[in-house]
């Protein structure tokens, strides 16, 4: 079987070392891109971050890196963010103030509410594990979600997410005290997910493997 090349895009804004350490345990071969070039040379292209969504654009738009990523979108090659590069593939951002995003998949980046549905105030950000919910009947199926059981939990960090124009577009969500947070996202061959695969155990190793079959 053919290695799968996949492109980490390295703009300064990313947890590089372990996501290039999950997708080397699945069998891809892994190059970090800072250049145009090598993230079109790519068979898949993954866009991590931590941190605010106005300092990654930033860091993407300082050297091109924006204007390859949508190349590679455009080409059709599967493309996955993680964590804030999930929210970096949405229209824009409420996180200290609009800022826009790649636009790839139509759609604003929102806090989590600071309180539950019955009222009382929770933690945010929200850390730790979580229960991932198909957002409708079938919304796993052609995604690197596909196959999952219902007891799949995954590891996030976070106090933004995605709320999809296109509520088809949020493929997975879980449950904070009865509020639903985006746990994924996708279109066609884009992927996002809020939460750290590298950091989920089997499950996340899972969705990569997945992630590189799409």
């Amino acid at each position: 079987m053919m290695t799968k090349s996949v492109a980490i895009v390295d703009y300064g804004a990313g947890n590089l070392l372990s996501v290039r350490r999950a997708f080397e345990k699945v069998g891809a071969t892994v190059a970090l891109a800072s250049r145009f070039g090598d993230i079109m040379d790519a068979d898949y292209l993954v866009l991590p971050g931590v941190g605010a969504f106005r300092d990654g654009m930033a860091g993407l738009r300082q050297n091109g890196l924006d204007e390859a990523v949508l190349r590679f979108a455009d080409a059709g090659k599967p493309l996955l963010g993680i964590c804030l590069g999930m929210q970096m593939l949405a229209s824009e951002s409420e996180e200290f103030g609009s800022h826009n995003g790649l636009d790839l998949i139509p759609g604003k980046v929102r806090a989590i509410p600071a309180a539950g549905r019955d009222g009382p105030l929770h933690k945010i950000p929200f850390i730790g594990w979580a229960r991932l919910n198909a957002s409708y009947p079938g919304a796993f199926e052609g995604s690197p979600l596909a196959g999952l059981g219902e007891d799949s939990f995954v590891y996030l960090v976070h106090s933004f997410h995605v709320e999809p124009e296109d509520a088809r577009n949020a493929s997975a969500t879980y449950d904070y005290d009865g509020i639903k947070v985006t746990a994924a996202i996708q279109k066609a061959n884009i992927f996002g997910c809020q939460f750290h695969p590298e950091k989920s155990g089997p499950v996340g190793l899972h969705i990569l493997r997945s992630f590189l079959e799409s």
